[in-house]
């Protein structure tokens, strides 16, 4: 079976933010979406907002970090796909704020659970079909995060990092058999993951960084002002449709020179503007009078 529309793709997390926007654009191009999220309430919210856009979706109850809920809602997704879906896209995620010293092994557990356990496990339950077919895509989406760890954020960093580092072992492991593994890598969006992160962040009245927490914070909550995510799913689209799709698609301008800048620079420079940029560390005088210069042009 070749890549195409008309076929079904399971999405995670479908009920918001990237995820949402996955599904409305695999949707309107024709794909038998199945989006999973976490309760009854949350399917049929996510139902009436693909019917109101004029295409439709089937839903299934998933919750990514419980394994039980995993081979469950698989199960039923294989008697809604005739075995098992063409494709997946590993989506549900979040993120956990923090100094690394800050977050504590539950947190930690639950970080990576969600992010690099979950996709490992659903790759797990779909391919045995994909193989018997010798067709099959797995798409994971990743951040920018994953290639470039940034402070305050060292525990999101490690479960994307590792998440790109299995994706890129699955893909050559599956290859022979038929089966794509792409991994998408977005840079920030407004997607709602960075203000759930910042209810999130560690009680800073015992933390050595209470004022790095204020400035992480503010970061957090300022996404309101990001780009929505539709960029992210058209990727997605791509990655799912195209005959020889790419191994990585990084999406946006600032992920893309963030990856670039993070590449070239001297490690000394790179830690310095993601210090200043996380309030982890203060721009001499000189340099905070001509950005707010800048900031008032």
């Amino acid at each position: 079976m070749s890549a195409g529309v008309g076929q079904s793709v399971v999405v995670t997390g479908a009920g918001r933010g990237i995820g949402r926007a996955i599904t409305l654009e695999l949707a309107h191009s024709g794909f038998d979406v199945i989006g999973t999220v976490r309760s009854d309430d949350d399917a049929r919210a996510l139902r009436a907002v693909v019917d109101r856009s004029g295409a439709a979706v089937r839903t299934a109850v998933l919750d990514v970090a419980d394994p039980t809920s995993c081979v469950r809602a698989f199960t039923e997704i294989a008697g809604m796909t005739d075995g098992g879906p063409w494709a997946v896209v590993n989506n549900a995620g979040f993120a956990q704020p923090g100094a690394v010293e800050d977050v504590d092994d539950e947190q930690v557990r639950r970080q990576l659970e969600t992010n690099l356990v979950a996709p490992a496990r659903i790759a797990r339950l779909v391919l045995p079909t994909m193989r018997a077919r010798r067709s099959g895509r797995i798409v994971n989406v990743s951040s920018i995060a994953g290639r470039v760890s940034l402070p305050m954020l060292g525990w999101y960093c490690a479960s994307k990092r590792g998440l790109e580092s299995v994706t890129d072992a699955l893909r050559m492991e599956t290859a022979p058999f038929g089966v794509r593994v792409c991994l998408v890598e977005p840079g920030s969006y407004d997607t709602g993951i960075w203000e759930t992160a910042a209810k999130l962040l560690p009680d800073e009245r015992t933390s050595a960084y209470q004022e790095q927490y204020a400035a992480a914070e503010d970061v957090l909550r300022g996404s309101r002002d990001l780009p929505g995510p539709r960029p992210v799913a058209q990727a997605v689209r791509r990655a799912l449709t195209a005959r020889n799709p790419q191994p990585r698609y990084l999406v946006g301008n600032a992920a893309r020179s963030t990856a670039v800048l993070d590449a070239v620079a001297p490690t000394a420079a790179s830690d310095w503007a993601k210090q200043l940029a996380t309030g982890l560390r203060q721009a001499p005088p000189r340099v905070s009078r001509a950005l707010a210069r800048l900031r008032g042009r």
